[in-house]
Order: C-alpha cells, then structure tokens, then sequence
C-alpha cells in the first residue's frame, strides 16, 4: 500500500527536511506541498492524501483552524494527520481532533518514523482520520489511543490502555496509572466521552474503572458492591451503577 502524503509548512526548508526524511520510507509517496491555509484547502481537496504532515502556525491562520474548517466539509475525506510544529501548546487541541501523532521540531528521523509508523497502523486498521469522522456529538467517533495533557508543566502523551482508574475530585479528575497519577482539570463525564467503553466502566459518579485490570466485584457486608482491581485497589460501586454488574461480569 502507497500512503499518498501532502507536507503543508510555510518554511521552504522545513518541507524540503521532511521530503528527504520520508524518502527512507518506500511506501510513502510526497503527492504534494502546501506553504499556507489556502493550499492546504487546495492540495486536500484536490488530491485526497492519506496522510498530512501539518505545521500548525502558518501565515493568516492556524493550520488546526484550517482542519476545523475542511472538516465541516461533509462530502470531504480528511486524510490522517501528523503533527509538525516548534510550539507545544496546541498538543491538547490536535489531539482531540485525533491527530496521530505531535512532532516538536527539531525532530530527529528516529522520533518521525516513530510517528510514521503510527501513522501507518492507523491507515491500514481503517482507525478514524479526524473530526469529519468523530464530528461532535457523532457516534462514529473512535476512541483515541493516547490522551494528552499538561501535567507538572510537561505535556504528557498517556496511553490509554495505561490508565487503571480515574476519581473525581472537585473540578478535577485524577487519572491513575501503575506507578502515578495526574490531576487534570476535567469533568468526569468530559474524560468518559473519550475512553473506550469496551475497555472502560463507569461504577461511581466519581469512578471510572479500565476493565483490564478488574480482578473482582464485591459485596460487602453492608450489601454495597466495590469493585477490586488488580494491584488490591478497591473502588467503591455505588447503588445507582449496581444494574452495570452484570454488564461488567460479561466483559471480564
């Protein structure tokens, strides 16, 4: 399989880097340039790449606002998208639009081709490209592999299938993994909407437990239920999730 690529920079010599790098990749092939928004719109529409590399500050507008828009284009395929820029405070937003992966420049060809390569299992599973397949509020939208945020003044790149647990705390949630956990401001519900439901239950309006790492339900002696993980965790089931159990049962 060919995966048809446009390199979307405003920088001449950063198109020109990227195009030697992706020569020692033989299944890619460069179908076209793009140095502003309005060739971006252009170079997509016209020749309907499977992959993007996109810079995200270009001239008149950001090159994630140019996304935004293709993407209401119903009739429009977006290709994947990977990330290239010098700037890491958009991490968060491209993610969320599904972008496969977020290149800091400089970047070394080892990191690209780490991206490429997830790039390239995305391609060939059929995953969702962006938000013309996940528009809001769509139930076509898949769930994303990694989540990304800013912890400790670090942008984090989490994998989902990392997270044990997830507790709410005020206006906060605290995603838990095997060896730490990061606070991040979010609502319990916001950060449901962005897990597997296959992979991942609601057991407490202040719990999300992975199913992975599930070893048992409980009754208590108080008749409640708690959810046991793995690692001897223990997590509170609350009455008004008790009808989730037998859901649960089967997914273990």
């Amino acid at each position: 399989m060919v995966i048809q690529t446009v390199i979307a920079d405003d920088e001449a010599l950063a198109r020109q880097k990227l195009r030697v790098l992706l020569r020692q990749a033989p299944d890619v092939q460069v179908v076209g340039e793009a140095a502003s928004p309005s060739e971006i719109v252009a170079q997509v529409q016209a020749k309907k790449p499977d992959l993007l590399f996109l810079d995200i500050c270009m001239p008149a507008k950001n090159g994630l606002d140019v996304i935004a828009e293709l993407s209401r284009d119903k009739n429009l395929s977006l290709p994947h998208i990977i990330i290239t820029t010098a700037h890491g405070d958009y991490a968060v937003r491209a993610f969320e639009m599904r972008a496969a992966d977020y290149l800091l420049k400089p970047y070394s060809a080892e990191r690209l081709h780490s991206a490429l390569n997830y790039a390239r299992e995305r391609i060939r599973n059929g995953a969702a490209k962006g938000p013309q397949d996940g528009r809001p509020g769509s139930a076509a939208a898949s769930s994303p592999a990694r989540i990304v945020f800013k912890s400790r003044g670090r942008i984090l790149f989490l994998p989902i299938t990392e997270i044990r647990w997830i507790a709410a705390e005020e206006n906060y949630v605290r995603i838990c993994t095997a060896n730490e956990s990061h606070l991040l401001r979010e609502t319990m519900t916001g950060i449901e909407s962005k897990l597997d439901s296959q992979m991942f239950m609601r057991v407490h309006r202040s719990a999300i437990v992975n199913l992975r790492y599930v070893k048992e339900v409980r009754r208590e002696n108080s008749g409640d239920f708690s959810v046991l993980l793995s690692n001897g965790q223990k997590v509170a089931m609350s009455r008004s999730h008790h009808s989730n159990i037998d859901s649960l049962i089967a997914r273990l």
